[in-house]
């Protein structure tokens, strides 16, 4: 750790300030800092666009352990390590960082990965303190602050549209076997595994830009993705999906999906104290009571009782009652808040995005 000695600290809106050790790249952001409980899987939550122009804190210990593995990407160019191929987090808070991982995918330790991406880190914080912090106070905006470096320059489109950042800038077409559904997938920041799930299925994917007008699209069913940022910031996004709503053709969403999906159905949403993420939530499907752990990264949520006629909540968060799912009355339109791909978490619900895929593949076999 010797390069990588120089003083940092985190100074929130509230004036808090946690001094620790600058790990990664020694430059200083701002950002909205938020937590993760997940104890697993940092390599897939750092690279998750839902987390872009935030700082991550932590929850666990101990990070960097296992390493950084090389990026590969499959057939189709897909990242399979990744969630992306960049690290999309503006910062990153943890306890204790391992300098020298002990993995045999390992190619570069956790610092090095952050240094090589241009990402600044803080290592020797009381991240219990700090989280307790933000569940009292909410999530705020912070700074990560390294000595010796320049004050950093606020990124309006990074603190309010983000999706703008993460979303493709052209259509993206992946072929598919021959008698599989036709996806339209609005990207506003796709994780790659539910990319790999789709392909593995062998559907057509086209992959559209987050503001793409959906009425020039053939399509069997039509994925809404995960995201970052306000889902009201998307107003493009929204405008297109009411349409995509009179039409009889299956609708999935998982996260970003589930509030843009609401608020085109004319619900509203609001924005969560400190939001879900981790590999652990709870959601309890509504109709059989089952529980389910699930992997979450949001937030933002649905308010329940701004749903209309015709709509109603599919899932709901086991510990505070938030809406999790939401569904329509006799017409094939779904979202989850939750991540039904896992990476990093569980995979428990990754029927969800089956059952999509059969319902596309009934609308192709009904024309």
């Amino acid at each position: 750790m010797s390069r990588k000695n120089k003083s940092a600290r985190l100074v929130l809106e509230d004036g808090s300030v946690f001094e620790g050790l600058s790990i990664g790249a020694e430059v200083s952001v701002e950002g909205e800092v938020v937590f993760s409980t997940g104890m697993v899987g940092y390599n897939q939550s750092l690279t998750d666009p839902s987390y872009c122009g935030q700082i991550l804190v932590f929850a666990y210990p101990l990070i960097g352990n296992y390493g950084v593995p090389a990026l590969h990407t499959n057939a189709q160019g897909v990242p399979l390590n990744f969630e992306s191929k960049n690290i999309q987090v503006s910062g990153v808070i943890v306890s204790e960082a391992s300098m020298e991982p002990s993995h045999y995918t390992a190619k570069q330790s956790f610092s090095e990965w952050l240094t090589v991406g241009q990402v600044p880190g803080i290592s020797g914080i009381d991240t219990r303190k700090l989280i307790r912090l933000l569940r009292e106070n909410g999530v705020m905006k912070g700074r990560i602050l390294v000595d010796g470096s320049e004050e950093p320059v606020r990124d309006e489109l990074k603190a309010h549209a983000p999706v703008k950042l993460v979303s493709p800038k052209d259509v993206v077409r992946y072929k598919g076997h021959p008698d599989a559904p036709k996806i339209a997938l609005i990207d506003c920041g796709v994780k790659a595994n539910i990319l790999r799930i789709l392909l593995n299925a062998g559907a057509e994917v086209i992959r559209l830009p987050w503001d793409y007008p959906l009425e020039s699209i053939e399509y069997d069913g039509l994925f809404l993705s995960n995201g970052p940022g306000d889902p009201k910031a998307c107003t493009k996004t929204i405008a297109h999906l009411r349409h995509a709503l009179s039409k009889p053709q299956p609708i999935f969403g998982i996260c970003l999906g589930t509030q843009l999906m609401a608020l085109a159905a004319g619900a509203d949403t609001f924005k969560l104290k400190y939001g879900h993420r981790g590999q652990n939530q709870p959601a309890i499907e509504t109709e059989s009571g089952r529980c389910y752990i699930t992997s979450q990264n949001h937030g933002y949520a649905v308010h329940e009782d701004s749903l209309p006629p015709g709509w109603e909540p599919w899932f709901l968060n086991g510990n505070d009652g938030t809406v999790e799912g939401i569904r329509a009355a006799g017409a094939p339109f779904k979202a989850v808040q939750f991540h039904p791909e896992g990476c990093p978490g569980p995979r428990d619900t990754q029927f969800l995005i089956d059952e999509f895929l059969q319902e596309a593949r009934a609308a192709k076999d009904s024309i």
